[in-house]
């Protein structure tokens, strides 16, 4: 499967990278992408908590802070982190109806 995902670093998953238009594909290898898919997208909720976790982590150190500099540091990852919990709830939500496609 390592042909038709790729690692996002930012966002901590594989995502899919497909090089051909999906008709393209043989029905074989479409379930087999939507069968690996449907793993990852399972993890993405996972991954959300995760991340949740780290900004909370951040919002604690920021309540105590009272270094201007190193707030500003702390709410630019904080925002960051939400960034990346969006692009992954976009990503869950978007493939649903292409997830769906493996139960038809």
């Amino acid at each position: 499967m390592k042909e038709y995902f790729s690692f996002d670093k930012r966002l901590g998953i594989f995502i899919p990278e497909l090089s051909s238009d999906w008709e393209d594909y043989s029905k074989e290898t479409q379930e087999a992408i939507l069968y690996h898919w449907e793993k990852i997208r399972g993890a993405i909720p996972d991954r959300i908590v995760e991340l949740e976790s780290e900004i909370n982590k951040k919002q604690a150190q920021l309540d105590n802070e009272t270094d201007f500099p190193r707030s500003c540091r702390l709410n630019s990852e904080i925002a960051e982190l939400a960034s990346i919990i969006n692009d992954l709830w976009l990503w869950y939500r978007a493939n649903q109806t292409i997830s769906g496609k493996v139960h038809q």
